[in-house]
């Protein structure tokens, strides 16, 4: 069975909001190492039109600022699907892209059963819904030093059944302070 895994960039402060701050080269490599092992992207509508298009124009034009840019750009841009989760979305810009308004659950275990690499998770609703169902199976926060002091937070409003127990399996501090955690579900 495929791996749902879960990544996002926070603040130290809990909050993420992408435009509170800007990872560096040596984050977007470590994104890039997790896109490669992964065939699938899930995203509500909201993070889906943040990537989409600016991920695959950036790989198409070799537009990024920086060499990382470019790479995680191309790594993107070669998974082979994406799963958006929307009722509100007309239609789908991306390639290899479907749009599925209803049955959260039943499209993640179906995901999860096909073979395949990782499924990478994005975002805040639909990840928090996934996380109420036991559905997520390792967690990537990315913490930036930054106190963002205001924005979206992290797993703000999500109603979990009860607490989530993780188990710390990697930690690794990058030169600009940045700290990658990765925990797996208990």
């Amino acid at each position: 069975m495929r791996k749902l895994i879960f990544a996002i960039n926070i603040s130290l402060d809990g909050c993420c909001d992408h435009a509170k701050f800007n990872p560096d080269e040596e984050t977007l490599a470590y994104f890039t190492h997790l896109t490669r092992g992964a065939d699938t992207f899930v995203y509500g509508r909201k993070t889906y039109q943040l990537m989409i298009p600016y991920w695959p124009d950036v790989a198409k034009n070799h537009s990024g600022q920086t060499k990382a840019d470019n790479e995680f750009a191309q790594a993107f841009d070669s998974i082979n699907k994406i799963v958006v989760f929307s009722r509100s979305l007309e239609k789908a810009e991306g390639k290899n892209t479907s749009i599925v308004r209803t049955g959260l659950q039943d499209e993640i275990l179906k995901l999860k059963q096909e073979p395949g690499k990782n499924i990478l998770l994005g975002g805040v609703d639909i990840p928090s819904q996934l996380m109420g169902l036991g559905l997520v199976d390792e967690y990537y926060f990315i913490v930036h030093p930054i106190i963002a002091g205001a924005g979206r937070r992290l797993l703000e409003g999500v109603g979990l059944p009860g607490s989530l127990q993780l188990r710390l399996v990697e930690s690794k501090i990058f030169k600009s302070g940045v700290v990658a955690h990765r925990y797996l579900k208990q």
